[in-house]
Parts: structure tokens; C-alpha cells; sequence
């Protein structure tokens, strides 16, 4: 088995800069509010980031952390990653988009993924947990980006 998720939104700023925003990884505690407490970049080689994610303390006050690796193409305002760590994961493969419109920017997280056996929820499961999060959080990015954006037209 596996799973797949893919969500989207607009986002009310050029490409250039919701791309920039959007992978500034010490800011995904402001961009992932309910979720991520602390980003640490481990290696950062070009395009290529390595860094740890711990979350925010869950209902029963537990963090969870691992490591993922992100590859970035500037030029074409794509992001692929890669859960190291994976914990309950076989695998966690992402893939963010970020294209033009008119209205601003497209943001797409696809995420491929499947449980292992032992995991505490299914693959549908957590695509479900994965859909709901992706929802809340793009709709973060869009408040803090968009604020952003503002900011430096009106600054």
C-alpha cells in the first residue's frame, strides 16, 4: 500500500517572493504555527539543506523529531524532500510547487508516502492527518506571506 496527498492555494504575492518566504526554513515555526516548534539547519550545500524538525508538543505532551533533506530549483520555483529520519514512515517523499497566476502564486504540496506495518495508523489514516494539517498550514503560509508581501509594498 501507499498514500498520496496533493493540496494547494493561492497565495496573493509574485512567485519570486512567496518562494523565498516559503523556504526560509527558520521561519516554518511561524509558517507551520500549530505544528513545528524549531527548525535546525544541519548542512546547507547549495540548493541541498539537511535540518532537523521538532514539533510542537502533541495532546499527550509529546515531540516528535527526524531528520529530511530538501533539494531546491530556484529557477523553476520547485522543492523536492525526503524524510532521512523516517520514523514510523517506509518512506516520505514531498514535492512543493510554486507557479505564477493570476491572482499570485500557486502552492502545491504533493506528498507520497507509505506506514510501515508496525506504524500506529494506516496509510489512509494519516493521509487523512496529512490533508488536514496541509490545509491548516498553507492557509498560514498565506496569512504570513501575503502580511509580508504588504509590508514591503506599503514599506
Amino acid at each position: 500500500m501507499s498514500a498520496h496527498t496533493d493540496n494547494s492555494i493561492i497565495i496573493k504575492a509574485p512567485v519570486d517572493v512567496v518562494w523565498e518566504e516559503a523556504n526560509r526554513l527558520e521561519q516554518w515555526p511561524v509558517l507551520f504555527a500549530e505544528e513545528y516548534a524549531q527548525v535546525d539547519v544541519l548542512t546547507r550545500d547549495q540548493d541541498r539543506i539537511t535540518f532537523r524538525i521538532t514539533t510542537k508538543p502533541r495532546e499527550d505532551g509529546r515531540s516528535y523529531s527526524w531528520v529530511s533533506e530538501r533539494v531546491l530549483d530556484p529557477e523553476q520555483h520547485r522543492a523536492v524532500a525526503r524524510r532521512v529520519e523516517t520514523g514510523p514512515f517506509l518512506y516520505m517523499h514531498i514535492f512543493h510547487s510554486f507557479d505564477e497566476c493570476p491572482e499570485g502564486t500557486r502552492v502545491r504540496w504533493v506528498q507520497d508516502f507509505e506506514m510501515r506495518p508496525q506504524a500506529p495508523f494506516t496509510d489512509e489514516q494519516m493521509a487523512s492527518r496529512i490533508n488536514a494539517g496541509s490545509e491548516g498550514n498553507l492557509r498560514r503560509h498565506k496569512q504570513v506571506i501575503e502580511q509580508c508581501w504588504k509590508g514591503r509594498v506599503n514599506g
